[in-house]
């Protein structure tokens, strides 16, 4: 625990040192042996970090793409340790490599490899309607890895990752349709909620026990089950998109998760996976760590047929997860698939949360972000999901029924370089809601807009 402890500290104060020290890093899929990718096509391979003048002519287009959604420190030991078809996302998630190479601050010390990522996100938004509103806030994320060789069979990683989204207030930020959580003893809807301080404090061991096969054991009192795909603000798709998705709750709400420790088996293009983990998700007090537990479980399994692709299906069952919902548990069946490129990123995902005892609610996510040339980034995302918490007064004549809504987003990104790896992505989306002829009264219009300045360490 003193050695979580150092790291959070470590972590913290990047954050008053460099405020954008430290995002989601994508992280490697460790094995002693480096083996580099081979196959009929050249464009569809992670490019070689070598550093010729060439080379480095063509790691700064591809930066300036901003295809890889923070990828760092991790992606490189990906490449120093040999899998050449997966990244880390959040938790033990994968992602594809194809996505590309970018590298945030390297801090050397003796036996340890040290990597730092980050962003301080500033935004403005308006969103219409009687249930609308309007802000200026700002998100934030340090994340602190350390990484070191255990003789020549296993590896070593600690993780740190916080936030001071706390600062934000309880309540967060407007959210046309988004729920889950609560402030100051009331269900948050049509906002969405600030992350924890502390999202994830834990430790991953990885050895190899095969040509091409290694186990894993990951976990900490503050981490993320294998459950779902990589949480959103991990995903290269969603890279420059400025809201939470209304399916958060839905897909990767466990990425904060008070307890955790997953077991693990990768043998080449499979990994298969079971965690337990505490099932209740954060309450309101954002500046502590909860007591961990244990009362949950679930399993994962991934497939990786190349570096441009990831699909996985999970399902878990979560001990009463929602503080609005109490006595209820709930099992969760995920399936998504991820694809990337030097260019192009994109993830589609289907979601079914079971209330036991209650209905099944459904989810479906499609997202992209394009980068046509240089640093212009096109992106958009698309939702729609059967919600039974927009009303959560218990007088209201709608309250606990259930509505199928919908919300697209989309937008544009423009990512200059400032100095080595810290650059600024200057942007702005527009919104707009489909629901049902019963909520045209509480809903209107449901449009909107956000403009943007993301602040980032990252190559």
């Amino acid at each position: 625990m003193s050695r979580f402890l150092l790291l959070a500290a470590v972590a913290a104060g990047a954050f008053v040192a460099f405020p954008a020290a430290a995002q989601h890093m994508h992280m490697p899929m460790p094995a002693p042996n480096p083996a580099p990718a081979a196959g009929p096509s050249q464009a569809d391979q992670p490019a070689p970090m070598t550093h010729d003048a060439h080379q480095d002519h063509e790691m700064t287009a591809v930066d300036d793409a901003a295809m890889g959604h923070d990828m760092g420190a991790m992606n490189m030991g990906a490449m120093r340790m040999g899998d050449a078809c997966a990244a880390f996302g959040s938790g033990t998630a994968l992602l594809p490599l194809g996505s590309g190479m970018m590298t945030g601050q390297h801090i050397p010390a003796g036996n340890w490899d040290l990597m730092a990522h980050g962003y301080v996100w500033g935004a403005y938004t308006d969103q219409s309607g009687p249930r609308g509103d309007d802000m200026a806030f700002v998100q934030s994320m340090a994340m602190l890895t350390a990484d070191r060789e255990l003789g020549s069979a296993a590896h070593l990683q600690l993780r740190s990752m916080l936030s001071l989204e706390p600062l934000m207030g309880r309540r967060g930020y407007p959210n046309l349709l988004a729920t889950g959580e609560t402030a100051f003893g009331r269900p948050l809807v049509d906002r969405q909620h600030p992350h924890d301080l502390f999202m994830e404090l834990a430790a991953r061991v990885d050895l190899d026990i095969g040509e091409d096969t290694r186990a894993f054991l990951y976990g900490g009192p503050v981490g993320e089950p294998a459950l779902g795909p990589a949480a959103f603000m991990h995903r290269p798709s969603s890279r420059y998109m400025p809201l939470a998705p209304i399916t958060h709750h839905w897909f990767d709400s466990t990425h904060i998760t008070y307890g955790v420790v997953t077991a693990g088996v990768r043998a080449k293009v499979v990994q298969v996976e079971a965690s337990a983990f505490r099932g209740r998700e954060p309450d309101e007090a954002r500046w502590n760590i909860e007591t961990p537990a244990l009362d949950s479980w679930s399993v994962r399994a991934t497939w990786t047929p190349s570096p441009n692709w990831v699909a996985q299906v999970s399902h878990g069952r979560l001990k009463e997860p929602e503080a609005q919902h109490p006595g209820e548990d709930e099992g969760r069946t995920t399936a998504s698939v991820h694809y990337g490129d030097r260019r192009l990123a994109a993830t589609l995902a289907w979601s079914a949360k079971n209330r036991i005892p209650g209905e099944t609610l459904t989810a479906w996510l499609a997202e992209a972000n394009w980068n046509p040339a240089g640093g212009h980034n096109l992106f958009a995302r698309a939702e729609n999901v059967a919600n039974d918490e927009l009303f959560p007064d218990h007088a209201d004549p709608l309250h606990d029924v259930k509505f199928r809504v919908s919300r697209v987003e989309g937008g544009y990104a423009y990512r200059l370089p400032i100095a080595g790896p810290l650059n600024v992505a200057l942007g702005g989306s527009v919104l707009a809601t489909a629901v049902p002829d019963a909520l045209q009264p509480r809903y209107g219009s449901g449009t909107g807009y956000t403009l943007f300045a993301k602040l980032s360490l990252d190559n």
